[in-house]
Formats: C-alpha cells, structure tokens, sequence
C-alpha cells in the first residue's frame, strides 16, 4: 500500500508504538441484524460504485478541474457514509497547494482525506490495476509512481510540482506501507522532494480509526496477506467506526529547509496527534 495501499506487514524499524489501548469489540458474525448491516452495505457500495463510474463517464468529459474535485469530494463522503464510517475532522483547516503527508492504515484512507480536501494522490503503479478503484483512481488525478526508475520518479516530481503550483493539494503516504493504526513507521523522505522544490508548504494529516466510544478499532486496517475483499467486509462488519482526520499547521519549506528535517518535523506532528510514544527520527 504504497502511497494508496500495499499488502504486506511493514519492517517494524523505526517504529513509534502508541501506548495501551482498548480495543473496540467486533460485531457477532451470527446476528441476524449485522447479518442484515452487511447486506445492506454491500449493495449500497455496488450501487455507489456504478454512479461513481456513471459520473466519470457522463460528468468529467463536460467539466472542468473545480466541479471534479467538488463531485470527488461529495463521492467520497457518501463512500464513508455507505460503509459505516463517520469523518471527524480536527485541528486546522488544509490550505490549498500544499503536499498533504499522512500516516497510512487502509486504502480507504484516500477517501477519508478526499472527503475533507480533496486531493491527487501519488500510488504505486499496481493499484492502477484494481478492479473499479484503479480506474476511479486514474481518473481523478492520482500519480502513478513506478518504483525503481529514476527516470519515471524525475516525471513524478514534475506533475507533483505542476499540481501544487495549480494550487492542488497532493496527498503521499511516506511510510511506503500500512499499519493498524497503533504504529509509526520510518518516512521515506525522498517522497517529501517535490515540496522542497517547488517551495510549497507540508501539511501533516493524522489519521486514526476509532468505535464510537473512542476506542481504538483495526476494522479498517489493510495489513498483512489481507485482500482488498477482505479489508472492505471488516469495514463493513463493523457497526460504525469514526475516521479521524487531525490537520497540523503547515510547514515552510521555502527557507532551505532539508528533507530529512521536513520528514521528521512532519512524522513528529503526526506522532503526537495519534499519542505514540516519541522516539528520535534516525
């Protein structure tokens, strides 16, 4: 789940861990009622799906970049409110133009930030794959990033810049993997580039999955050998989970700034809005 999702438990170096916390129940797979939830919620996504694909197809063409992110924006707000989650956002507004740089846990995490700012994202190339999602994704703005090539990442920092300087948002996930949540994993500050170059702020976004009683939930972790299906039938087993969206202040990055103080500086405002454990960025 690089930058949009990337099966596989991530290296546990340089790992900030949170402190204990209560974990919320998981729903009975035999009652009738969330028997009943789930059903109702499947059918609801596949619905929501084709008048996503329908909107792409009929709308886009028509219409320029404002009503595109508008329509993403109210798209992504019926996603959440179709699989059960509730946004919360807190802290700061997001400013316009800035690299958004967020923890990473799900592929739902795209609409979390979608469905408070939206945003391009930067992917890796394999999620353009992805039945439905990678098209959807390709459509709205999403940078493909092939890992391995100098040559194609050089391509990637310029349709970063290029956006940025449009004043569009960009969302990366610098960790290169998912968690459940309950980590902090090394950022990868080569992502952080594009930013320093263009001379446009930082934005750290965290992100945290709650029960309504505010403890903490794993119902939309994407985590080890876990499938897409798979991480999509626990959000929607869950009977209502809340996505927290925490926006720090933004970071300048016009006075010559590196990117491994950008990359920390950003990875502390995260840490602390999530409550892990501070630890030295090494």
């Amino acid at each position: 789940m690089n930058a949009a999702a990337q099966a596989g438990n991530a290296p546990a170096t340089n790992a900030l861990h949170s402190a204990p916390h209560d974990v919320a129940a998981p729903v009975p797979a035999t009652s009738h009622a969330g028997a009943l939830l789930r059903a109702w919620r499947w059918s609801r996504l596949a619905v929501h799906l084709v008048q996503g694909v329908l909107t792409i197809v009929l709308v886009h063409p028509f219409t320029g970049r404002a009503t595109h992110q508008s329509l993403r924006q109210r798209w992504s707000r019926r996603l959440l409110q179709v699989l059960g989650l509730r946004l919360e956002p807190r802290g700061e507004a997001v400013s316009a133009g800035c690299m958004l740089v967020a923890n990473h846990i799900s592929w739902i995490d795209i609409f979390v930030i979608n469905a408070l700012a939206p945003a391009a994202f930067v992917s890796k190339a394999e999620v353009r794959a992805w039945p439905v999602i990678g098209w959807l994704a390709a459509k709205n703005d999403t940078i493909f990033l092939r890992r391995g090539s100098r040559g194609h990442a050089r391509i990637i920092n310029e349709e970063t810049a290029a956006l940025l300087d449009a004043a569009c948002n960009v969302a990366i996930f610098p960790e290169g993997t998912t968690t459940d949540g309950s980590t902090l994993l090394h950022f990868h500050a080569a992502l952080l580039q594009p930013a320093i170059a263009c001379g446009h702020p930082v934005q750290p976004l965290a992100l945290q999955y709650r029960s309504p009683d505010d403890r903490f939930s794993d119902a939309a972790a994407y985590i080890g050998d876990m499938s897409l299906g798979e991480c999509i039938a626990n959000i929607i087993a869950a009977p209502r989970t809340v996505a927290r969206i925490t926006v720090a202040p933004p970071i300048a990055t016009a006075h010559g700034i590196d990117r491994r103080t950008l990359a920390a500086q950003a990875r502390a405002e995260i840490a602390r809005a999530i409550g892990v454990v501070p630890a030295s960025y090494e």
